[in-house]
This record gives structure tokens, sequence and C-alpha cells, in this order.
């Protein structure tokens, strides 16, 4: 890689881009976005919103899918202080939040050290996202005073396993990227003491126009997620908050299309980038 310094260090903006669906960026997110130099993408990104890159912007794709990086951690971190120290304007797009299982704290730790000026850019979670889109509202009175989002995919080379015994009373839990570990985590859960007759859901593809949700319950969830044939990118949802989504599902996939170009952004985020 060789990218050459410049005298005044540009800018790293970690921005998250919602969990799919592509108006649910931020407007910050997407005033970034129309302003990059660079902009370095996971996997997952809707392309309605790559469309939204200027024309003069260079593109790196640093994606990683279950069992495969296209580009390590340790690259996409050097990438971005290199860029930002050429004069850049670097935009780092990430699905959902990026402190949330997104590695924006890693990413920001690193740019704090080598003394590049940084910005997060929250977004909107698919812990939260994904089951309102499939009628499934994480907390509700009278069934969840509370909810915890748990990973189910733990770091390569990590002794450090999740103690769903911890999780296992929690009135609604949210599990990211737990598809592939689902039947360790309902025997899990259900050895720790949930009931096996809790109401569980998976929901792949969240927000977008291929989401899928399933409802049944903790027990029968490896099975069915099997039987259907869902696969990842998927939450799953575990507690009675599940039982709403009978009449509270809303979402059309069909509807995930913009009928029209993204908004314009309103004036009151049209200040300069600092």
């Amino acid at each position: 890689m060789s990218v050459q310094t410049s005298a005044e260090p540009g800018k790293v903006y970690l921005v998250g881009t919602g969990p799919g669906h592509p108006e649910l960026i931020t407007v910050r997110g997407l005033h970034l976005l129309r302003q990059a130099d660079v902009v370095v993408w996971d996997r997952l990104i809707p392309e309605a919103l790559l469309q939204e890159v200027p024309a003069h912007a260079e593109l790196i794709y640093a994606g990683k899918a279950p069992g495969h990086h296209h580009m390590e951690q340790a690259q996409i971190n050097a990438l971005l202080i290199a860029h930002a120290r050429a004069g850049k304007r670097v935009v780092r797009l990430k699905g959902g939040d990026p402190c949330v299982f997104g590695r924006g704290g890693e990413e920001a730790l690193a740019l704090a050290e080598a003394g590049i000026p940084f910005e997060i850019v929250p977004g909107v979670t698919s812990a939260v996202a994904v089951p309102a889109f499939a009628g499934i509202p994480v907390t509700h009175r009278g069934l969840a005073t509370g909810f915890a989002v748990v990973t189910g995919h733990v770091a390569r080379g990590s002794h450090h396993g999740v103690e769903w015994s911890h999780y296992a009373h929690v009135p609604t839990l949210v599990v990211l990227m737990g598809m592939g570990q689902v039947d360790h985590i309902c025997r899990a859960l259900v050895a720790a003491g949930r009931r096996p007759d809790t109401p569980a859901a998976a929901i792949t593809w969240g927000t977008t126009s291929a989401q899928r949700t399933l409802v049944t319950t903790l027990a029968a969830l490896p099975e069915a997620i099997h039987r259907a044939g869902l696969t990842p990118p998927g939450v799953l949802v575990i507690g009675h908050v599940v039982t709403l989504a009978r009449q509270l599902a809303w979402f059309f996939p069909h509807d995930v299309a913009p009928r029209e170009p993204l908004p314009a952004i309103c004036s009151l985020a049209q200040s300069e980038i600092r």
C-alpha cells in the first residue's frame, strides 16, 4: 500500500449504515458519504448507498464473511490511517451501528493511537430495528422490562465463550450473528433454566427485500430454522415479546426498494465537515 502523506492529515468517519434498508442511514451519515474522498465499506452495505459516493472517491471493499475475511482487521486499520495521513476524508461504512459488534471501538483505538482525527457516527442497530421490522418490539409494558444484546460469534482464537447462563432470564434476549450456533445457544439457555416453550424468532436479512421471519419456541428453534432453510445474516429473539409478531407484523419486503433516489439532506446538515 503506497499512499502519500499530506501536511494536513485528513479525518476518518466511522459511519453506521443501519441494518440493511438504505433509508435507515442517518442524515449525518449520508451527508458524510456524499463528501467522502475514500470509502472503505463492509459486506452487507446496501448498494443504493454506494451510489451516493462522489465520482472522484475511491471505493475499497473490506468485507468479512463467516470463515473468510477479504481484509484482516490490522490491514483495515492501516488503510484508514494511511489515507487519513494523505489528507483524505475517509468514510468507513459499517452495517448497523459501528459500536455494536462492529469493531468500531477497535478501529477508533487504532486511529487514536496513530493521532488521526476521527468521528463515530452511530447507526440504527439491527438488534432493535430487525425485530421491529418483524413486528417484535424488544420491550413492551407487561411483557418485557428490559433486553440484552449478545453476540453468537466468538472471535477466532478466543478462549472466552459466551456465558449463556448469564442471559437465560433476561426478559428479551437478542442474539446477533448466532445462526451458526443456534443449536448450542438454545440448548445452553434451556440448561440454564429458560423454559423450552419460551417464544422465539429468527429473522434473516432483516429490513431488506429478502427478509424472512420464523416464529416458534426456544426448544424448536434450531430444527425450525433448518427445516425452513434460513441462512445468515440473522437475528434471534427470545422472549414473550415474540408473541406480538402475529399482530404487529407490518413490513412487506417489496416496500424496501426506494422508488426515488435517496433524499437530499436538509439545510441543517449542510455544515462543513470538520
